[in-house]
């Protein structure tokens, strides 16, 4: 491979290669750490035209690209582990134009989510799409995996707020997909063919994203529930009596890790399950008692709750400080947990199934896995849960893998009868795979083949990743 490499870098001499182990090590794996990572190289091109050179050039020297940004993903989707050149879009990280008239932002696709967000926000208008890796993960990630985040509820996932995207072919051609467009009958839309493709068609390296009017002020509420049979009646009168962004759920033992990791503590008493959410109030009414101020209509559904026995205790925001402190309970609970290795699943449903469906697995998990420490946490309003779990002492990982994997099996299954999905928000990559035909029926596998074929004949993009060859 030697030989290949000099003929890249003798093409592009301004392009940072490197074979060096660490960089080897760094680029070649994501958050899963779960496979070791052995790339052929790293490529950090910094135009779209080396892209495309890269590109061609894989496809002459016959060998695998695996696109690469902030590899915050959870599924092993950017893993380079048989050798595939590693094509990172970091030094494509700049805001390219901004439409006033049309909303948009125009950014290459190694930039951080937090820095398109930064870039909306100096222009008055605001992009959506939000998660605790803000900092680190990269648009043409989210893009590539339809990222969702903590504002679903109201705002959708990525896919609504990409309004066109530029992408490097198998062939090294340049795709200008939708080119912003809000009405588009021109045939198939390619532009959401590539959204959710987890670098499997091409590589992205452009988009558009559609901004928003920034949204009304806000505060947050922890409630502490005395049983999960009472989450979805919260939920229910929140949604019916809030203007809701977010609401979110997580469990003691979520608690329990965020606390220990430094978060101060809620409440003086331990609760089983906590729902925070985070709903609209007028600036102008924020201290009235009226029925049209959100914080008045937030207390008396607290009250409420009180009254039902929905709701054991509670705490509401009176600052930006106070609001971040509570969120800081449900976003510091990938964090918290990381060092501790947690087997990941990601899943969904139709929210109406979620109370069955939790009581299910957790008998499941209760019967069948007792000594493992089981942290349910995630987006209740869009029906996204985040179970993770963690080793009992002295088991080792191979067996801890396999238990966990057996676990998968049982969710996959249950998540088939009630018409769910194996993966949210975190996409299919290695991880998920072997389960992809619970989610997914063969007719529709088939399909997904034929295109990837058809886009990517050679197998060139992400190999492995989804399904097998």
């Amino acid at each position: 491979m030697s030989g290949a490499l000099a003929a890249l870098q003798s093409a592009l001499p301004e392009l940072p290669l490197s074979t060096d182990p660490g960089d080897l090590d760094h680029y070649g794996r994501d958050w899963t750490r779960r496979w070791p990572p052995a790339p052929l190289a790293v490529a950090r091109p910094g135009r779209i035209d080396e892209v495309q050179a890269i590109v061609r050039w894989a496809g002459e020297q016959a060998i695998a690209i695996v696109p690469s940004g902030g590899r915050t993903g959870l599924s092993g989707g950017a893993v380079a582990a048989r050798g595939e050149l590693v094509l990172s879009l970091e030094r494509m990280n700049k805001v390219l134009a901004f439409d006033a008239i049309d909303r948009t932002l125009s950014v290459q696709a190694g930039i951080t989510l937090a820095a398109a967000q930064q870039a909306a926000g100096a222009q008055d208008l605001y992009y959506p799409v939000d998660f605790a890796a803000r900092g680190s993960c990269t648009i043409g990630g989210n893009i590539a995996t339809n990222a969702g985040g903590i504002r679903v509820l109201r705002h959708g996932n990525t896919r609504e707020w990409v309004a066109g995207l530029k992408a490097v072919a198998a062939d090294g051609s340049l795709l200008d997909l939708n080119r912003g467009l809000v009405k588009n009958a021109s045939g198939y839309d390619l532009r959401h063919l590539l959204i959710g493709s987890e670098g499997t068609l091409g590589v992205i390296v452009e988009a558009s994203l559609r901004l928003t009017a920034p949204p009304p002020p806000s505060q947050v509420m922890l409630l502490a529930l005395p049983e999960l049979a009472a989450l979805m009646p919260v939920f229910k009168a929140c949604r019916q009596r809030l203007s809701l962004s977010a609401f979110e759920f997580f469990t003691d033992r979520a608690l329990h890790h965020v606390l220990a990791a430094g978060a101060q503590a809620p409440f003086a008493d331990s609760h089983p399950v906590h729902a925070l959410v985070e709903f609209d109030v007028d600036d102008d009414d924020a201290q009235s008692d009226s029925d049209h101020d959100g914080q008045a209509r937030a207390l008396a559904l607290f009250e409420h709750g009180l009254e039902q026995g929905w709701i054991a205790d509670g705490v509401i925001s009176h600052s930006q400080a106070d609001a971040a402190a509570l969120w800081r309970l449900r976003e510091g609970i990938t964090e918290a947990l990381a060092p501790h290795r947690p087997y990941k699943n990601d899943i969904s449903m139709r929210i109406s199934a979620i109370p069955g469906f939790m009581t299910q697995i957790q008998a499941l998990f209760a019967r069948d896995y007792p000594g493992f420490d089981v942290i349910w946490f995630g987006h209740i309003g869009d029906g996204n849960l985040h179970i993770n779990i963690l080793p009992p002492e002295r088991m080792s990982g191979e067996d801890f893998l396999a238990r966990c994997e057996q676990v998968t099996g049982q969710l996959s299954r249950a998540l088939a009868a009630c018409g769910g999905s194996i993966s949210a928000e975190h996409g299919i990559g290695l991880v998920k795979k072997p389960w992809l035909g619970d989610t997914r029926s063969a007719a529709e596998i088939a399909w997904m083949r034929a295109m990837r074929t058809a886009l990517d004949p050679a197998g060139l993009f992400n190999p492995g990743k989804l399904f097998d060859p």
